[in-house]
């Protein structure tokens, strides 16, 4: 006769594919409301896109900002000029990221609420990210993303970039995307300057 453990019905993957828990969300999207984005496609950012898929040599880049329940990409780039306005569904003939995204899905959930930037050079090699939906929906191996530290100190969003395939970003690729959030995060605080001027 064996006797039950307490492990017997553990599944040590469980609890890594959630999305995690991300409390500041209502303080965030009073704050996005305030700034007047997050909302839109910004010009501007879908340039801030281009220029950071340009520097890191990524096929997508992005500006995005996270509510309670979906990812709004306010600046966009790919190779397809057509991507604006596209809903990412569940289909596998979605082969470009759209302008909206579930919440759980991609990984710039995990980096507002670590606020630290995330490198992951093949997803496949991390179990708590090799599950996620975009993975088989689109094809995604490869990310690099960093948080927006506003001002007020609160993670607005992220910008990131993806591949279908596993890039090597090293060391060079985190510093990249960290001084290019920096400098976003700079637009940011411009752009609420000259709304109040």
């Amino acid at each position: 006769m064996s006797i039950p453990t307490p492990y017997t019905q553990f599944d040590p993957t469980s609890h890594l594919l959630l999305t995690p828990q991300d409390g500041e969300a209502p303080a965030r999207v009073a704050r996005l409301a305030e700034l007047g984005i997050g909302e839109a496609p910004v010009p501007e950012f879908d340039d801030f896109a281009r220029e950071l898929a340009r520097i890191t040599g990524a096929p997508y880049a992005m500006v995005n900002f996270i509510d309670e329940n979906r990812q709004y990409f306010a600046g966009l780039y790919s190779p397809d000029s057509g991507q604006s306005g596209v809903e990412l569904g569940p289909s596998p003939q979605t082969a470009q990221p759209g302008r909206v995204m579930a919440r759980d899905h991609g990984y710039c959930p995990h980096v507002v609420v670590r606020r630290k930037a995330l490198v992951l050079e093949d997803v496949c090699d991390y179990p708590r990210f090799a599950g996620n939906p975009v993975v088989d929906e689109i094809g995604i191996r490869s990310y690099l993303g960093a948080p927006l530290i506003d001002r007020t100190g609160m993670a607005l969003g992220t910008v990131c970039v993806v591949a279908q395939e596993p890039r090597p970003w090293g060391r060079q690729g985190l510093e990249t995307i960290k001084t290019m959030a920096a400098d976003l995060v700079d637009r940011i605080h411009q752009r609420e300057a000259e709304r109040r001027a």
